[in-house]
């Protein structure tokens, strides 16, 4: 198949209404849940106010750019109504805890895979929570994820019952338990185990009223293969196979299912890759790792070099990377609206490198394996920030 004409646009999260956020706080309203600073979802507040159930199903990579490309054909894409934006940065940590606690980066705080936690003094991956000087869990070394990270939970708030569909290696994650709340927590094992499941959850008459599904699969293989690859199509294609008789059945079933993302991808190889080792001199100025994404990567500078370091990435570094005062991306809204969570500025450093085309910046720490990945997110690149809004049933 042919490379994908990637939309390298820069483009913001659009809060006021069209975002995942916006989204979360539509299927609020239909629940139960108090109300929000972010406004509904327009257009569908009466088709989820009547649904029996509500199904979210985010199947993570699925871009609206990836669906349109490679997807076109699919039941999934001809019920596609609209698309919306993801977050910012565009990536799995801040995504998938927007979707879980119904709020964006601005309140909840988690800023991207690598986070500065000041309270531990450390740089942690906050998914899998484990630092990145070694491969102990945080968990394991007395550290609760809730003292972190803990923030506002979007099941607890909801006055019906619900259930969270996850691959079975993180149903019972630090993370899954923190925000999966009281919602009830089921694993699944394979793409036919996990829409077997879905299915029930989709047709069931019981009370439940609100379940969250999770696929991470394509995720996975877009980030080994990158987003034009064959095996990403052929795994697309079996995700349609697998979800169109449930597309199928909600239509009278009572039950609304929405498809949708966290974020999109593009493809990006090794000649696109800037290893922070080649540039000692920025590696002096820096007082921690790099942290956020390769895409939007997060820089902690020492005070006494600010200037030198502005210098240098304007010299060395301006054909691959936008440089931006983090404080700028707090006042310009990337990452949400309204009062921001006490620990944003922190976990965002004093510069972001936002990645220009398909480049990314990376550092490693002694001990620790460079991933090379030929798909990446998490930029402010139109295709990885848009995601689709598929809706099926009544």
């Amino acid at each position: 198949m042919s490379p994908i004409a990637h939309d390298l646009t820069i483009a913001k999260p659009d809060y006021a209404g069209g975002s995942i956020v916006n989204l979360m706080r539509s299927i609020g309203d239909a629940c139960g849940a108090p109300a929000t600073a972010y406004a509904p979802f327009p257009e569908i507040a009466d088709r989820l106010r009547d649904a029996k159930r509500i199904v979210l199903l985010v199947i993570d990579g699925l871009g609206a750019e990836l669906l349109r490309s490679v997807g076109g054909s699919t039941v999934v894409a001809n019920h596609q109504s609209a698309k919306l934006t993801s977050v910012y940065p565009p990536t799995t940590a801040t995504a998938i805890t927007t979707f879980m606690t119904g709020h964006a980066p601005q309140q909840h705080g988690l800023t991207g895979w690598f986070m500065h936690f000041r309270a531990i003094g450390t740089v942690a991956a906050v998914l899998p929570f484990v630092p990145r000087f070694g491969s102990e869990s945080l968990a394991a070394a007395g550290v609760e994820m809730g003292s972190l990270v803990g923030g506002p939970n979007f099941f607890d708030a909801l006055k019906c019952p619900s259930s969270v569909l996850l691959p079975e290696a993180i149903y019972d994650s630090e993370f899954s338990q923190l925000f999966g709340g009281r919602a009830k927590r089921e694993p699944y094992t394979s793409l036919d185990d996990f829409a077997e499941k879905l299915n029930c959850h989709c047709i069931k008459a019981d009370d439940e009223r609100y379940v969250y599904a999770y696929w991470s699969e394509l995720d996975r293989l877009s980030h080994l293969h990158g987003p034009s690859s064959p095996i990403i199509a052929a795994h697309i294609d079996e995700i349609d196979k697998a979800l169109a008789p449930i597309i199928e059945a909600c239509a009278g079933s009572g039950t609304v299912l929405i498809v949708t993302a966290d974020h999109g991808f593009i493809d990006s190889g090794p000649t696109e890759r800037v290893d922070l080792a080649d540039h000692p001199e920025l590696i002096n100025m820096l007082s921690l790792p790099l942290c956020g994404e390769p895409r939007s990567a997060f820089c902690y500078v020492r005070p006494q070099c600010t200037h030198a370091f502005e210098q240098y990435v304007r010299a060395e570094l301006a054909d691959v990377a936008h440089l931006v005062s983090s404080e700028q991306l707090i006042d310009e809204a990337w990452f949400g609206l309204g009062p921001p969570h006490p620990e944003l500025s922190a976990r965002i450093g004093d510069y972001t490198l936002q990645m220009r085309d398909r480049f990314t910046i990376a550092d490693t720490l002694p001990g620790e394996r460079r991933l090379n990945m030929n798909g990446v997110h998490g930029g402010a690149a139109a295709a990885e920030l848009y995601v689709p809004l598929v809706l099926s049933g009544p």
